[in-house]
């Protein structure tokens, strides 16, 4: 299954405000959609559980599935996280990783890595990111989003 989520958006949508319907523009920065159950705009074969929300971690350890939630609704515009966040800069990453062979690394954790060039590779590098079930667990705990399932990485694309 493919399931193509956008985020880093501003995007026209229906939202309560003070008890009424209005039409907002809504941007999400480092945020992606995550609407509660039974909302009419979450895709039909998911509405009785809610928005899946991907939250990707990095591309060596883990990502998760979440679904959204009525407090998200209400209290962030049905929003949440759409990932860990950076640790380190791109800047540092790439001089973090010099010497380094990733590609082997991340070989060994079972993940295959195919990349437009190395530079690519070393400033998404694991240790770049903050560990996302971190991240995931204070949103679950905020009652913003539910965990659903989390995933290992088997293969990378880095264009």
């Amino acid at each position: 299954m493919v399931y193509d989520v956008c985020h880093n958006i501003a995007k026209f949508e229906t939202l309560e405000v003070d008890g009424r319907p209005q039409r907002l523009c809504v941007h999400r920065k480092g945020a992606t959609r995550a609407y509660p159950p039974h909302h009419p705009q979450t895709p039909a074969p998911y509405r009785h559980v809610g928005q899946p929300v991907l939250i990707p971690g990095d591309m060596g350890r883990y990502s998760y599935v979440l679904v959204g939630t009525e407090l998200a609704y209400r209290e962030t515009f049905g929003s949440t996280c759409h990932g860990a966040g950076r640790r380190m800069s791109r800047h540092k990453a790439k001089k973090a990783a010099r010497g380094r062979d990733l590609m082997r690394e991340m070989e060994r954790h079972g993940v295959v890595v195919m990349a437009a060039g190395m530079r690519t590779v070393a400033e998404e590098m694991p240790e770049a990111y903050k560990d996302v079930a971190e991240v995931v667990d204070v949103v679950e705990r905020a009652g913003i989003s539910r965990k659903v399932a989390r995933l290992r990485p088997l293969g990378v694309i880095k264009g």
